[in-house]
């Protein structure tokens, strides 16, 4: 299934961007809890006004304050003089051959983030983005190539776990096609902290999303400080990208390691864990042919893991136009994978999901008016060297 407004072309989708709704009121979308509690206090309202409110947002997805039944008229119009409910604006949508979903939300100034679901057996998975864009020039990384330009709301962020919610059908308690949320779209996560912890709050509020502490993912490169005020001041399972097992190769993939090298990584996961019993730190490690996936790599990420409590998600490369990188064979995968099971850590080999409509990991791009310059120095290395163009 596709849906766009009018099928844009890709430059269209910046006009549809610019042209959606600027307001001064607050968007209820960007209020935790506690935020839509005090809310209500200064209109001189009670605070269970502000979870009836909740409720019609997130359990049965009501966004005009005039079809919240249960509220006075005189509330609903002291809403609507202070108040909206504004998610992101759905731009296109698309669904792959696996069942994956993907839609392009527009933001303001002509920028456009991109979220997935994928749905598996017993479980339903959102991939949401926290940035337009990224910093961190992870090299095998589509979304760095195009820049960055801003952090992405409190509202930009929950907003994408709406639509998917809506999409589905999903009532929290009841009926549940959503069942988890990972922060692993575009961005660094902990480079938006406050936005997305607030955001992680909803999505685990009974008023809210309701999901499960374990159920809600954050994914990160390796912030060492902010992996640490993380694990004091919210409750949700913790992924690290690492993708390398000394600090040569890291660096040169990820290159936040020449600020966190690997050993301060892994003690701030050690931190993280400490905190939480019976936990464990999910790494991520990304295969490429010839790059990090040799019996040697193997071995040496076993010594880095065995005394963590952990598991290893390896990730078969999924190809952009432009990389220099190639997905790792399915005999070396499975070779790579023996050897860290044999040694006692355990390690699972994703499956790749939604590639044909470019939602699979490390794949998402969005629309990126890119503030850093580097989407216009990819575009120039790929014309010296002969590569193909990118649109």
């Amino acid at each position: 299934m596709e849906v766009a407004l009018e099928q844009p072309a890709p430059r269209s989708l910046r006009a549809l961007a610019e042209a959606a709704p600027k307001s001064e009121k607050v968007n209820l979308f960007d209020l935790d809890r506690s935020g839509i509690e005090a809310l209500f206090e200064s209109i001189g309202e009670k605070r269970f006004r502000a979870h009836q409110v909740m409720k019609w947002i997130y359990h049965r997805h009501v966004t005009e304050f005039v079809e919240m039944t249960d509220l006075g008229k005189v509330l609903r119009g002291k809403l609507e003089a202070v108040a909206e409910i504004r998610p992101p604006n759905i731009l296109f949508e698309k669904d792959a051959s696996d069942g994956v979903h993907k839609w392009l939300l527009g933001m303001d100034g002509g920028n456009a983030i991109e979220t997935v679901f994928i749905p598996d057996k017993g479980r339903g998975t959102l991939c949401v983005s926290s940035q337009v864009g990224c910093g961190l020039n992870c090299q095998f990384c589509s979304t760095a190539t195009q820049g960055f330009n801003r952090n992405l709301s409190t509202a930009e962020i929950i907003g994408q776990v709406w639509v998917a919610a809506r999409h589905l059908g999903n009532v929290p308690h009841h009926q549940r096609k959503l069942t988890n949320v990972v922060m692993m779209g575009m961005g660094e996560p902990l480079l938006n902290f406050d936005n997305v912890v607030k955001a992680m709050s909803l999505m685990r509020d009974d008023l809210g999303l309701g999901l499960a502490n374990k159920r809600v993912t954050l994914s990160t490169s390796g912030l060492v400080p902010m992996i640490d005020r993380l694990s004091a001041e919210s409750d949700v399972a913790l992924a690290v990208s690492l993708h390398a097992p000394n600090d040569e190769l890291r660096t040169e993939l990820v290159p936040l390691n020449k600020k966190y090298p690997i050993a301060e990584l892994l003690a701030a996961c050690q931190r993280y864990v400490s905190r939480r019993p019976r936990t464990s730190v999910t790494f991520e490690y990304t295969l490429m042919k010839g790059v990090n996936d040799q019996p040697e790599h193997a071995r040496q990420l076993v010594k880095l893991l065995r005394k963590l409590p952990s598991k290893l998600n390896l990730i078969p490369f999924n190809p952009f136009p432009g990389t220099r990188f190639e997905r790792s064979d399915e005999t070396t995968i499975r070779a790579f994978q023996k050897i860290v099971l044999d040694s006692g850590v355990l390690a699972t080999v994703r499956r790749t999901r939604g590639d044909d409509i470019d939602a699979a990991c490390g794949q998402l791009k969005g629309q990126v008016l890119d503030r850093t310059r580097r989407q216009q120095m990819f575009r120039d290395k790929l014309q010296q060297l002969g590569g193909e163009r990118v649109a």
